[in-house]
């Protein structure tokens, strides 16, 4: 499943949030929370068997004594939790997880792909006027659609 679309929440005292309807039949089978690599405002959130797809293909990128790899495996490691949805489609989000990302309560949910990526509201709407610029600057290859 792709995940599209941008959703407005506010975490609730126990910091727990709601999934968009939409997309809660994936997750079914597992929800896993991460912090990402190369984005740390925000939060992942993962299908628990496309995330671990998505680690092991990171981690079998690189030479299998390497330190790098070793790096990835510990990062993904100690930066993702696994959770489950409760009857009411919300996830608890790791207080450590939302301090990282700097979400205190009101929240944008992105579909971004293979993902959903939560958001404090304000951070979000700074990083999306870049997006919205720097997308303008992106050429899609020959032969391709624009």
């Amino acid at each position: 499943m792709a995940f599209r679309g941008s959703f407005e929440f506010t975490l609730d005292a126990k910091n727990r949030l709601t999934i968009p309807v939409k997309f809660r039949g994936p997750f079914v089978d597992g929800v896993t929370l991460a912090r990402m690599r190369d984005v740390t405002d925000c939060v992942s959130v993962w299908c628990t068997p496309v995330f671990d797809a998505y680690v092991e293909s990171l981690i079998a990128s690189c030479h299998p004594l390497s330190e790098e790899r070793e790096a990835l495996a510990r990062f993904y490691g100690a930066n993702s939790q696994d959770a489950e949805l409760d009857a009411a489609g919300r996830v608890i989000v790791p207080p450590r997880m939302l301090a990282t990302a700097g979400i205190e309560k009101d929240v944008v949910v992105n579909g971004v792909a293979n993902r959903l990526e939560v958001w404090a509201r304000d951070t979000w709407n700074k990083v999306n006027a870049e997006l919205t610029e720097a997308v303008k600057e992106i050429r899609p290859a020959l032969g391709t659609i624009a």
